[in-house]
């Protein structure tokens, strides 16, 4: 946001300090200075003069030779017998009597003064001297013309400098856009002018055109009948238009020209310069249409502006010479048939206003801040009205500078009101209807100051607030254009900002410490990631976010998943409905890094909508944990990536206190965690001896595997964290450490093709279990599983050690033997 400081002089009384004091007091409370200009600088030497004398340059068509009366303020340039100045100029606008901007040798053309500099010099042109040139208003930065000389326009003496005809001794500081993002009044130079008092202790009273127009006034005459419809009051809650005809197009005065180009705006002509005039001026954008070309549109005999969402397949030729098909939910500004501008974000280029425009419709609208952010998003759009509309400008001022812009108009372009002033509104007013009652009390023991009534009042009026006190107890009403005041603590922050947080005093509240809760889920997770680390695994960190597409490769409905409406990018569209597609989605990019083997894992929090809601009725969070293990193919060998996994998962729950119990299911659950696992591959996850359920692991399917390039060496799981929290809280069972050596022995079993893993493990296992009767620490785990033909041969390593004594050799082999008749009556298992 760039500020002209003369400009914000026209509102105020009071002289401001030195621009380094006045930096320093703007970024400690009122936003960050990006910028400082001197503006001025560059046309310190240029001298207004009067062309005395015209005639043709003997050498060239084109040239014209004069002589201009600078008041004889400029030394060492040659003169003639009456004191003027020869200057060689080809200006077609060029004429005796005129006031012209005058160049004179060794000054620097202002619009190279910032980039390559180029100097004036007396030199010849076609063998006669010029001193120096008569510059352009492109030359002066004024605008982009540059077809004749600068015409100056206000009554000056020869020898006057520039800078004090037309207030260019300025300075423009920019303070960053981000700072006003709730405060669009900033986004004006009036909102700038008013806080800069209120931060210097200065009372500040808005124009009074600004505050005392309750309505529009409507005009008598209807020699221009147009129809204004609405048809989204939700999205546009106020739109003010009024017909104006006898409009004369030129450009506009030239100090109007310079203050647009000082903010950063381009000078076009005298009614769209009124209309950016008074968006800098206010922060409220203006657009105006050419009334004939909205008509002939319709081939009626009236204008028509209509609100409306846009048509099937409606394009729409902008301003800027893009053509676009606007989004399904965007604001259209259309006459009876046509779209004829994007509302809040740039007018069309069929109605645009032009040097043959005689009739006009000038439109000042509110629109949905939020409805504008996204149609200035989806398509790529970004300008001045653009920034300001979705802040959320006060619809209580449209009527207002509706007012002033037609005053202008008037003014600078003879335009006169020829139609009635029409005010669609059905806005609410933003601020408490009751205002904000607060205290002294509060004000200070929040800020940690000592400010007493008389203060905090005088702070506030500065600003316009309106403040009623009865002793301590204050009641505050915020002027219109205050959308963001809505509770006591913008007051307390308003009140401390402009006060200075800087002039509070420096110390500490005082509170009571008291040792915060622990937080067992996070101390927990911090036990679950350095076992897995400990293991080899490497934690990530997975967006929340995710594209559509994931889900649908991993098999998940989007229906179940919250899609984000305003999403931070294009692959962001919705909430994960779980962690482990996201892991899924790194494997491919860490092959192609060079890492052939790893596992990933992942502890976060995932939403559903079709999961119950917390108190608060917002969507419940699941906790989440994941893994994937993956192999690049080229390591291809023996062995499952599925009892890879399992071995980490179950020494992890060793580690936390309890067992694993992994159940084969025929068709596994419709839940979305077991979307991407193949049923034959996978197993139900819980633990032993309780009724906890955790989740799955599991290989994938063969469509997840091609979607997401996985290698067939992977695998991954996915628990609940919370179930594995209490598991490690209940489900820890105490076994005492036998001082006595281990004895190991394997048994191998034949087993029917059809038979899993799991069910061998779990009748070996019970068998073992119930002959040790608990007098030993043992283990059981896969060793190796062989498949032929019809058979397939699965191995246990059998690790037993006796609480009493050091048992031999023969003894374990009898309670493999008896496991193994177990095996074989239950399962036809034969020992191999």
């Amino acid at each position: 946001m760039k500020v002209s400081l003369n400009w914000v002089k026209q509102f105020i009384d009071f002289e401001l300090p030195p621009i380094e004091e006045l930096v320093q007091l703007v970024g400690a409370r009122l936003g960050v200075v990006e910028q400082v200009i001197n503006y001025g600088q560059s046309y310190q030497k240029v001298v207004i003069v009067r062309v005395e004398t015209v005639q043709k340059h003997p050498n060239a068509d084109r040239l014209n030779i004069c002589f201009v009366n600078d008041g004889g303020v400029i030394d060492g340039v040659d003169r003639d017998a009456n004191g003027l100045v020869q200057i060689v100029c080809g200006a077609a606008n060029l004429r005796e009597g005129m006031l012209a901007a005058w160049l004179p040798p060794g000054s620097i053309v202002p619009s190279t003064y910032y980039a390559d500099q180029f100097s004036m010099e007396t030199r010849e042109l076609r063998g006669v001297v010029s001193n120096g040139m008569l510059a352009s208003p492109k030359e002066l930065a004024f605008s982009e013309d540059h077809e004749g000389i600068l015409e100056v326009d206000i009554m000056a003496e020869p020898g006057s400098r520039l800078t004090d005809i037309y207030q260019l001794d300025d300075y423009v500081i920019d303070i960053e856009n981000k700072m006003f993002t709730h405060r669009p009044d900033c986004f004006g130079q009036l909102g700038v002018a008013r806080e800069i008092a209120g931060i210097m202790g200065r009372p500040f009273k808005s124009p009074d055109w600004y505050l005392d127009n309750t309505n529009v006034n409507n005009s008598a005459v209807n020699a221009l009948p147009f129809e204004l419809k609405n048809e989204i009051p939700g999205l546009v809650p106020r739109i003010v238009v009024a017909a104006l005809g006898g409009t004369v197009i030129k450009p506009s005065p030239v100090i109007v020209q310079s203050y647009l180009q000082r903010v950063g705006i381009r000078p076009i002509n005298n009614v769209v310069d009124v209309t950016n005039y008074i968006m800098m001026l206010t922060g409220q954008p203006l657009h105006a249409y050419d009334y004939d070309k909205v008509k002939a549109l319709d081939g009626n005999d009236y204008a028509t502006l209509t609100v409306r969402h846009p048509q099937n397949d409606e394009t729409l030729s902008l301003l800027n010479g893009k053509t676009i098909t606007p989004r399904s939910s965007s604001i259209i500004i259309a006459s009876q048939t046509v779209a004829i501008g994007l509302g809040g974000v740039m007018g069309g280029a069929d109605t645009e206003v032009g040097p043959d425009t005689k009739n006009i419709l000038l439109e000042c609208a509110t629109f949905d801040m939020y409805s504008i952010r996204r149609t200035s998003m989806a398509h790529g759009l970004f300008s001045e009205a653009v920034s300001r509309f979705n802040k959320g400008q006060s619809p209580s001022q449209n009527g207002y500078i509706m007012q002033e812009a037609i005053s202008m108009l008037q003014m600078q372009a003879g335009a006169v009101v020829d139609g009635k002033i029409q005010d669609f509104n059905q806005s609410t007013k933003s601020q408490p209807n009751d205002g904000v009652a607060i205290t002294v009390d509060l004000i200070n023991s929040r800020l940690g100051s000592q400010l007493d009534t008389a203060k905090i009042k005088h702070t506030l009026t500065n600003v316009e607030f309106a403040v009623d006190n009865q002793t301590e107890n204050l009641l505050i009403n915020p002027p219109f254009w205050r959308t963001d005041i809505h509770i006591a603590e913008d007051i307390i922050e308003e009140v401390g900002r402009l006060y200075g947080y800087d002039n509070l005093p420096v110390i500490l509240p005082h509170r009571e410490m008291r040792p915060v809760a622990a937080n067992p889920m996070l101390a927990f997770k911090s036990t679950v990631r350095q076992i897995m680390a400990a293991q080899g695994a490497n934690e990530v960190l997975t967006y929340s976010f995710v594209h559509g597409k994931l889900l649908d490769a991993v098999g998940q409905s989007r229906q179940n998943a919250f899609e984000i409406s305003n999403a931070l990018s294009p692959d962001l569209q919705y909430y994960r409905l779980t962690i482990l597609p996201g892991l899924l989605e790194k494997v491919q990019p860490n092959l192609r890094a060079g890492y052939d083997r790893f596992v990933l894992f992942e502890l976060g929090r995932t939403h559903m909508v079709n999961h119950s809601l917390d108190e608060q009725g917002l969507p419940e969070e699941l906790h989440m944990f994941a893994a994937v293990l993956a192999q690049a193919d080229k390591l291809a060998g023996p062995g499952a990536a599925y009892f890879e996994l399992k071995h980490q998962l179950d020494s992890l729950a060793f580690q936390l206190g309890f067992k694993l119990t992994y159940t084969a299911t025929e068709k596994l659950p419709d839940y979305n965690v077991t979307a991407p696992f193949d049923h034959d591959r996978s197993a139900l996850v819980n633990v032993s001896g309780t009724d906890i359920f955790l989740g799955i692991i599991g290989e994938f399917k063969a469509g997840v595997r091609s979607k997401l390039k996985l290698p067939v060496h992977s695998a991954g799981f996915e628990i609940d964290t919370d179930a594995l929290l209490k598991a490690s809280q209940e489900g820890k069972t105490y076994r005492q450490v036998s001082k006595y050596p281990y004895v190991e022995q394997d048994i191998c079993l034949r087993v029917p093709l059809k038979t899993n893993y799991q069910s061998v493990y779990d009748v070996v296992n019970e068998a073992l279990v119930e002959q040790n009767n608990d007098q030993s620490t043992t283990t059981l785990a896969p060793l190796d599983i062989y498949q032929k033909d019809d058979y397939k041969q699965i191995t246990l390593r059998y690790s037993i050690a006796s609480l009493e004594r050091t048992m031999t050799t023969a003894e374990v082999a009898v309670l493999l033997d008896s496991a193994a008749s177990v095996a074989a009556a239950k399962l036809s298992a034969v020992r191999v």
